[in-house]
This record gives structure tokens, C-alpha cells and sequence, in this order.
């Protein structure tokens, strides 16, 4: 067992929770970066930060509820900078792929004069059972403002993977890991590989940015997120990222997990089931 602490932010989500798990495995001390840590951590409550950053050896950093949010930026450099003040050695940062305004964030994490590692995600396959589709796939319609654009899923546990190495491991300081899956999908063919998996009817939908933000507020999330998670959506799906990264491999030295793997691991929880 070792005694080195890392602050894992935004513990409770999904890719916080698996890198969290991950590092115990390890023998890795983790503080959970979260309003239910102790001590808590806030994004919104900067006079939390410094006691969460305290004594910790590395952090990763995931921003809620994204890089492209007005104030990400700032705040992502605040921490940074507060971070390396508290002795903190190394960041990885979750970075978006795409996402320009995400870039900002990159840059100040990078002049903090930590030993820095950036991992750029694409779409992460488990959006459509842990997150904001799960609703979506048992209702078996997804829609999204992606229009015919092919989206390279990537698995939550490659994302984990890639983050605990970078935090535990030589030789990925300075590095920028885009890390995508094996294979391009449009989001109906990610749909028909739900529907495989699952056994249940899921068809995808292309909608318009607004009617997609219209359709969020209907479940709940607030209008002022829910513009700037269309608006976000509509911009990384116009085909920017319809290519594939290598981040996996190269941090890993392996391929990345197939979206229909996920599938069908995640339908045998019975998370799809009625």
C-alpha cells in the first residue's frame, strides 16, 4: 500500500467513479472530489478547493457540467494554479473532443507548471445507460442533433484506463491522448446495436438543436443547461470528430473496446429490461 493521495474530481460520475475504483485496486489513497467528499469539493464554491487539494500528490480533473460552459475556463486555470501551489505534482484533465472553447482549459492546465496530461473523449458509450439517454433507449427513441454524422463511442473503462496510467505512470506527462473507439457509428447504427444487445426496439431520430433542448427541459434539466448542452451537441456532432484517435493504444498499448461489446455487457446488467 502506498500513502500518495490523489483527488479524483467529479468521483460520483462516470468516468471519477471507475478511476476512483481503479486506483484503490492499486493501493492508490483517493479523495473523492465531490459535495459529498470529505472534505467536499464544489466547482461553485471555490473556498472548498484548497482543502480538498491539500496533502495530494495528482488530481483528475473532470469540469461539470462542461469545458464549454461560461467560467470553465477560468475556473479549470484557478484550480490548476491552486494545485501546484498545494504541492500537487501531477493533472490529467477530461477534456472534450472537438470542443474549441475545451481547448482554453487544456492551455491553462498546461501553464500551471504541473506535470500535465490531457485525455480528449469522444461520445462515451455509457451515455446510454448510466446517463441522460438511459431514458431515451427504454422509451426506443433517441433523439439527437447529430443528423447522419458517425461518432467514434468510446468505453468509460478505456477512458479510466488511460486516466489511472497517466496518474500512476512514467511517460505520459506532456502528452495528449484522443481517445475514441475502434469504429465509426452513425447514431443509428449505435441504435441498432442497442436493439440487438437489448432485445427491445430502439431507433435513433435526428432533431434540431432547439427541439433537442425543447426535449431536455421536458425531462427535467433546467433551460439555461439545457440551450447550452443543444448548442454544445449541434457543435461536435457536425462531423468534426468523425475520424479515430489513437489515445487508447498508445497509452495502453492496446485497442480500444468495441461499442458493441458495451452493449451487450451493459444489457446483461437488465439496466434496458421493463
Amino acid at each position: 500500500m502506498t500513502e500518495k493521495t490523489t483527488l479524483v474530481i467529479g468521483s460520483n460520475g462516470k468516468t471519477g467513479r471507475r478511476v476512483a475504483d481503479r486506483l484503490r485496486e492499486r493501493g492508490v489513497t483517493v479523495r473523492a472530489g465531490s459535495r459529498s467528499g470529505n472534505p467536499p469539493f464544489d466547482w461553485a464554491d471555490p473556498a472548498t478547493w484548497d482543502p480538498a487539494l491539500r496533502g495530494a500528490e495528482s488530481a483528475y480533473i473532470t469540469y461539470y457540467p462542461d469545458l464549454t460552459a461560461p467560467g470553465a475556463v477560468e475556473a479549470v486555470g484557478e484550480l490548476a494554479r491552486r494545485a501546484v501551489g498545494a504541492g500537487v505534482r501531477r493533472l490529467v484533465l477530461l477534456s472534450g473532443r472537438g470542443e474549441d472553447a475545451a481547448l482554453r482549459s487544456e492551455e491553462a492546465v498546461r501553464d500551471s507548471g504541473a506535470e500535465w496530461t490531457v485525455v480528449r473523449a469522444s461520445w462515451f458509450a455509457q451515455n446510454f445507460d448510466e446517463g441522460h439517454l438511459l431514458e431515451p433507449v427504454l422509451g426506443g427513441t433517441i433523439a439527437l442533433p447529430a443528423g447522419e454524422v458517425a461518432e467514434p463511442f468510446v468505453d468509460a473503462g478505456d477512458i479510466a484506463d488511460v486516466v489511472v496510467a497517466a496518474l500512476t505512470g512514467d511517460g505520459h506527462a506532456g502528452q495528449v491522448y484522443e481517445v475514441t473507439g475502434p469504429r465509426l457509428l452513425t447514431f443509428a447504427e449505435a441504435a441498432a446495436e442497442l436493439s440487438r444487445a437489448s432485445g427491445r426496439e430502439v431507433r435513433y431520430v435526428p432533431v434540431s438543436a432547439d427541439g433537442y433542448a425543447a426535449t431536455l427541459v421536458e425531462y427535467g434539466v433546467p433551460a439555461g443547461e439545457a440551450e447550452m448542452l443543444a448548442g454544445m451537441f449541434a457543435e461536435i456532432l457536425d462531423g468534426r470528430n468523425a475520424s479515430l484517435g489513437d489515445g487508447v493504444q498508445r497509452a495502453l498499448g492496446r485497442p480500444p473496446r468495441d461499442f458493441a461489446d458495451y452493449a451487450v455487457e451493459a444489457a446483461a446488467t437488465g439496466v434496458w429490461k421493463d
